[in-house]
C-alpha cells in the first residue's frame, strides 16, 4: 500500500513539474511568435492569432474529445491523471502569458532561437508528464496510442501527426516560412520527449565471437571488473560450435574493451549496441 502511494506522489510530482515546464514553453517561446507546433494547441495558436483568443482555454475545450477516446483505450486511471495534466498545463498557459504579463516578456527576438527552445522546453515537458503516465491531450493522446498497439515511439507517432496541423499553418499564416519552424519546434520537441523518457545512452552492450574465450573471460572480469553471459551458438556457414560473450559495460569501459579485444585476438567479432536501461547490480537506477 505504502509503496503505491509514493508511486502515484512520484506520478503527479511529475505530472505538475512537466505541466510548468511546458507552459514556460508556450508563453515565452511559442505563443508570441505564434509558432504551431503541431497538436491542439497548434490549433488554438491559429486562433489566437486571429482572434486573439486564450490559448489554454480554447486547448482544453477542443481536448475534451479526444480525452474520451484516451480514457477508453488507455484506461480510467490514465484519464484521471490527464485532467490534471491538461488542466495544469493549458490553464497555466494562460496565467502566465495573460495574467502575470509572460506576454511583455521578451525572451528572444530571434524566431529560430525561439522555435529551438521553445521545441527544447515543450519537449521535457510532455516528456515529464508521460513519466507520470499522463498526457496533455491532443495528438499526445493518439501518440501514446500508437505507441501501445504499435510499439513505435511516441515521439516519431507525434511528429508524424502533428506534420499535418504543422503543414496547415502555412496556408493559415500565408506563409512558406511558419510550417518550416513549426517542423523545426516539432523535430526538436520530438526528440526531447525521447530523451526523457528513453534516456542518454549511458552503458554499451558488446556481444563477442572469438576462438579466444578464455582470454576475453578474463579480461571482463578481472581487468574490467564486469560480469556476462556466455551462449553456445554454431555459425551460419561453416557450421563451427562457438563460444558468443554477452557483457554490459559503462562508457567509459568501452575504450578499454576495445582495445584489449584488439589485442587478444584481432579476427574477433564483436557488436556493440548502446543500452539506455540496466536493472541489476553495478548499474545506477535510473528516474
Amino acid at each position: 500500500m505504502k509503496d503505491n502511494i509514493k508511486y502515484e506522489i512520484k506520478n503527479y510530482f511529475f505530472i505538475v513539474i512537466g505541466s510548468l515546464i511546458l507552459a514556460l514553453s508556450y508563453a515565452l517561446f511559442i505563443i508570441p511568435f505564434h509558432i504551431v507546433p503541431g497538436g491542439v494547441s497548434g490549433i488554438a495558436i491559429i486562433l489566437n492569432y486571429f482572434f486573439k483568443t486564450p490559448v489554454g482555454i480554447v486547448t482544453i475545450i477542443l481536448n475534451l474529445p479526444i480525452l474520451y477516446i484516451g480514457v477508453k483505450k488507455l484506461g480510467r486511471d490514465y484519464g484521471v491523471k490527464s485532467v490534471v495534466g491538461i488542466a495544469l498545463s493549458y490553464l497555466t498557459i494562460d496565467l502566465f502569458y495573460e495574467l502575470l504579463g509572460f506576454k511583455n516578456i521578451h525572451a528572444t527576438n530571434n524566431e529560430i532561437l525561439a522555435a529551438i527552445y521553445g521545441g527544447v522546453l515543450l519537449g521535457v515537458g510532455l516528456g515529464i508528464v508521460f513519466k507520470g503516465r499522463a498526457s496533455t491531450g491532443g495528438t499526445d493522446v493518439i501518440g501514446m496510442i500508437i505507441n501501445k498497439y504499435t510499439g513505435i515511439s511516441i515521439g516519431m507517432a507525434i511528429l508524424f501527426i502533428d506534420s499535418i496541423i504543422i503543414s496547415g499553418s502555412g496556408f493559415a499564416y500565408k506563409s512558406l516560412e511558419a510550417p518550416l519552424i513549426g517542423y523545426l519546434t516539432l523535430f526538436v520537441s520530438s526528440k526531447a520527449i525521447d530523451f526523457i523518457l528513453e534516456g542518454w545512452n549511458y552503458a554499451k552492450m558488446a556481444f563477442i565471437i572469438t576462438d579466444k574465450d578464455e582470454e576475453v573471460r578474463k579480461l571482463i572480469s578481472d581487468t574490467i571488473n564486469r560480469s556476462g553471459t556466455i551462449f553456445h551458438g554454431e555459425t551460419l556457414y561453416k557450421r563451427e560450435n562457438k563460444n558468443i560473450i554477452m557483457t554490459v559495460i559503462t562508457r567509459k569501459q568501452f575504450p578499454t574493451l576495445r582495445q584489449e579485444i584488439r589485442k587478444i585476438d584481432p579476427d574477433a567479432f564483436v557488436i556493440i549496441t548502446d543500452v539506455y536501461e540496466v536493472l541489476g547490480k553495478g548499474f545506477r537506477k535510473r528516474i
